[in-house]
């Protein structure tokens, strides 16, 4: 399967009207997990939540990361990797410990990866990613990277103040959020797009200085959406610049869309061990190939008037 992803990839990019997006310079590598659902399949290797259910159900999990870009005007994710778990460690974390892994040794200085809220802050740190927008959960808290004033009395404070980017309601209580260090204000297809953003954070539990990894957050209010983007990254940029990159990550999540409704692999009926893993990885491969197609053949009309013209 990797020579399949290397020489597909050769050929997109060898395209001539392939063309890689770019923000600030840098362009959007995204990660991803995905799940083919086996609820009945006797000891299925993993599990993954399933928000219909409200828990963990059995299913084959895969790891899936892409390059995006764009071709015949429509976004599209080029898959680099599908990852599957350990043969010894089937559990959704070790699987994304391995991609984050796999990711940190393949980044390339103008290359970030982007990720949704599956995966924790504290997992990219471990892996010593420095150039990555992770979504964050909306009751998401940090610390200032310095620690609290002294006030005289008692032990003196060894973390930072805590920085809660949303306010939320606590048994009917309102916990207000912490102000922002300052905002950011741009407009978008006639729309005005705030973003409130602090900056040199820890995550709880670090001790702040000149060792701790620190970070941003960016909350930025879209109209469009109930609830802000509750963004975390290490990159100098601005707000609107993460808002693209994050919206980059979007186009990953057509290939496992198009495996399991278009090829049809959201049900399956293999058993053996290797089958199980081989099956979902093909019908991945299959409806990346499928995206790319719907965005490069040209439409009916076009076809017909070309036959028209021609005959």
């Amino acid at each position: 399967m990797p020579i399949l992803l290397r020489l597909w990839q050769e050929q997109v990019e060898g395209l001539p009207g392939w063309q890689v997006h770019r923000h600030e310079g840098y362009r959007a590598i995204t990660v991803d997990v995905t799940a083919f659902w086996r609820p009945v399949l006797v000891n299925c290797p993993s599990k993954h939540y399933h928000p219909g259910a409200n828990r963990a159900l059995p299913a084959v999990i895969f790891g899936v990361v892409g390059q995006v870009g764009e071709i015949g005007s429509q976004r599209i994710a080029c898959p680099l990797a599908f990852e599957r778990v350990h043969p010894k460690d089937p559990r959704e974390t070790r699987l994304w410990h391995d991609l984050l892994r796999w990711v940190h040794r393949r980044l390339e200085p103008d290359e970030v990866a982007v990720m949704d809220a599956g995966v924790k802050l504290a997992d990219l740190h471990e892996a010593g990613l420095e150039r990555y927008v992770l979504r964050l959960a909306t009751n998401f808290t940090a610390h200032r990277n310095q620690p609290l004033r002294y006030s005289g009395k008692g032990r003196k404070p060894i973390y930072g103040e805590k920085v809660r980017p949303l306010s939320r309601t606590h048994k009917g209580k309102v916990i207000a959020a912490t102000p922002p260090d300052h905002v950011e204000t741009w407009t978008e297809k006639g729309i005005e797009m705030p973003a409130e953003i602090w900056n040199n954070l820890v995550l709880p539990g670090v001790l702040p200085g000149r060792q701790a990894v620190t970070f941003s957050v960016y909350a930025i209010y879209d109209p469009a959406y109930t609830t802000p983007w509750l963004l975390a990254t290490r990159l100098k940029v601005k707000a609107s610049t993460l808002k693209a990159m994050y919206q980059d990550r979007w186009p990953v999540e057509q290939i496992p869309l198009a495996a399991k409704q278009m090829v049809g692999a959201h049900r399956q009926f293999v058993h053996a061990e290797e089958s199980i893993q081989r099956l979902p990885e093909l019908a991945l491969f299959a409806g990346y190939i499928l995206s790319y197609l719907a965005a490069t053949v040209p439409g009916l009309s076009e076809l017909l008037s070309e036959y028209q013209i021609n005959y």
